[in-house]
């Protein structure tokens, strides 16, 4: 069996198309019967989104209703393959999120806007009764998760994020073996992401240009400092590069392997801890502002350190080291192991197990390797994962909670490069001891006439 999947296969994988039918009247999602489709609304289709809008329209789960953009282009053609997909017209275009958020046949949306577009979004759709699935991280500064999480425990909403590596067996393998004690006591997880290879697409000019037909660049700013239009501030991978639209790669990618590093040991989200980080800045390269090198070093209460850099100073994925082994993961179903035996081992009763409540798969097989026999973990549907957890009303796999641990441990990573100083945090009053220019930076003040709703 050939466990390897590319990324991008992973996210554009589709189901077999259903035959087109006629879209049944939905009841409100606590009250789903068997036969009821979901309603779904989609906030931003750029790539990311229209991949994820895919994959939703790929379980025969859901039906897609309304897709949502600032860029008019871009929602035409979502609506085009909405209106393929279902052999009809019906899919409606939104320039707005608050239209979108207003409409009551709507039960879950998809958020996959700009990062800081995240809290406000997502509060908002929390507030307005929607489930939702939300793009990582839950924004630009550790009170945009406050916030989300917040909104997502007052109203009782089903949350998602597009933390998917969850869903990937080989990420699962290894956590497990790490959380189960296979590797003895963890002392030292280290993490490493993609960054300083990602360099502005766009190449000027710099100033000011015409905004485009079509293109709402008031409501693709929104809480954002007022900047005029120009291609560079948009463009793929530049508005990743900016620090006004996101964290930079320490969180918006960071955010994917260090929820592994959470999610095989807990204590990262528990134990108080002292961290430094060096890092340089993108300069002389366009608007691009953000850190594109860096290393932090975690050291935990328990003596347990966590090691979190780019890439080209550990190898990407994560690793976890312990007394008896180490396993390393990464993508493309990438697992290695200090010894084969590791990964031959086959989950044991009373083991933690990191699937989604009431998961009811057998997600582990046997792979043949040039090496001999393995174990290998299989995949889950990331997406119709939400669509079931919508209908049971259960946590995800991917909720707030872990979303809002990596996202954190991101961010205090940006601002310890920032500031150049040891920090010491404290998971209790999710706060910096002893620092009050550092906890200063928690927040960030948005603009434009928009705050969040509470």
């Amino acid at each position: 069996m050939n466990m390897t999947i590319s990324r991008r296969q992973f996210l554009t994988r589709a189901s077999v198309a259903a035959a087109a039918i006629s879209f049944p009247s939905l009841i409100p999602s606590t009250a789903f019967g068997a036969n009821d489709r979901i309603a779904l609304g989609c906030i931003g289709v750029g790539d990311r989104g229209t991949l994820n809008m895919r994959n939703f329209m790929g379980t025969n789960a859901c039906r897609v209703v309304a897709v949502c953009d600032a860029q008019r282009a871009r929602m035409e053609k979502a609506k085009g393959l909405v209106d393929q997909k279902y052999g009809d017209q019906g899919c409606a275009m939104i320039g707005d999120y608050r239209e979108l958020l207003a409409r009551k046949d709507i039960d879950v949306v998809m958020i996959a806007a700009q990062d800081h577009w995240h809290s406000l979004i997502a509060t908002a759709a929390a507030n307005a009764g929607k489930d939702m699935f939300c793009e990582k991280p839950t924004g630009v500064c550790v009170n945009d998760g406050f916030a989300i999480r917040a909104a997502i425990r007052k109203n009782k909403r089903v949350f998602q994020s597009g933390m998917w590596q969850r869903s990937l067996g080989n990420f699962r393998q290894g956590a497990e073996l790490a959380l189960n004690g296979y590797l003895g006591k963890i002392t030292e997880v280290q993490v490493a992401v993609e960054g300083p290879h990602f360099q502005p697409k766009y190449k000027g000019p710099y100033d000011p240009q015409p905004v485009p037909e079509g293109f709402n660049w008031a409501m693709w700013l929104g809480p954002a400092r007022f900047s005029p239009f120009n291609p560079g501030r948009v463009a793929y991978p530049d508005w990743y590069l900016l620090n006004d639209y996101c964290e930079g790669w320490t969180t918006n990618w960071g955010v994917h392997h260090l929820d592994i590093a959470h999610w095989g040991v807990p204590a990262l989200g528990t134990e108080s801890f002292e961290v430094e980080c060096s890092g340089t800045y993108y300069t002389n390269k366009g608007f691009a502002d953000n850190i594109e090198t860096w290393k932090a070093v975690f050291t935990f209460a328990s003596g347990l350190r966590m090691v979190f850099s780019d890439d080209r100073q550990q190898p990407r994925g994560t690793k976890f080291i312990g007394e008896k082994g180490w396993v390393h993961v990464n993508r493309d179903d990438q697992i290695t192991a200090s010894s084969a035996d590791l990964l031959k081992i086959r989950p044991k009763d009373g083991d933690r197990r990191l699937l989604p409540p009431d998961c009811k798969i057998d997600d582990v097989t046997t792979l043949k390797t040039k090496d001999g026999e393995r174990v290998a973990y299989k995949r889950i549907d990331h997406w119709g994962g939400l669509l079931d957890a919508v209908r049971s009303r259960k946590e995800t796999i991917a909720g707030i909670d872990a979303t809002h641990v990596a996202s954190t441990l991101g961010m205090i990573s940006g601002i310890a490069a920032r500031l150049q100083q040891k920090l010491k945090w404290d998971w209790k009053t999710e706060r910096f001891v002893g620092n009050d220019l550092a906890n200063a930076m928690l927040t960030r003040p948005m603009h434009n006439g928009w705050k969040l709703e509470r």
